[in-house]
């Protein structure tokens, strides 16, 4: 899938793996959203991390270090501030999808103009 297609839909996408798993590590997000779109939505390190900084930034999640074999592991959590923007996020998100979902319905022959 062309990845210009769901740009703006990774911090939905983000926030609401947080919102379900909790505290996860950046490769961690990306394996799971790799593999709960069966490959479709594959979000990259170069897209990912700056959007976790911005949102850390916000403080809509706060990160912390923990040591895992021997090596500091950053994970991401959503702040109480991030469970209220993630929760009117999310509905919005969703109305904005059966929009879309109710405008590709329309068939050519139906459009006016």
């Amino acid at each position: 899938m062309d990845p210009k297609l769901y740009k703006g839909s990774i911090e939905p996408i983000l926030l609401k793996l947080l919102s379900e798993h909790g505290e996860m590590y950046g490769y961690q997000i990306t394996k799971l959203i790799k593999e709960s779109t069966q490959g479709e939505i594959e979000i990259k390190e170069g897209s990912l991390y700056p959007l976790l900084h911005k949102l850390e930034a916000n403080d809509t999640i706060e990160s912390s270090i923990k040591m895992v074999k021997n090596r500091g592991r950053k994970y991401y959590r959503l702040t109480e501030k991030g469970h209220q923007e993630t929760s009117a996020l999310l509905e919005d998100f969703t109305r904005y999808m059966m929009t879309m979902n109710n405008f590709f319905k329309v068939k050519p022959s139906q459009v006016t103009g």
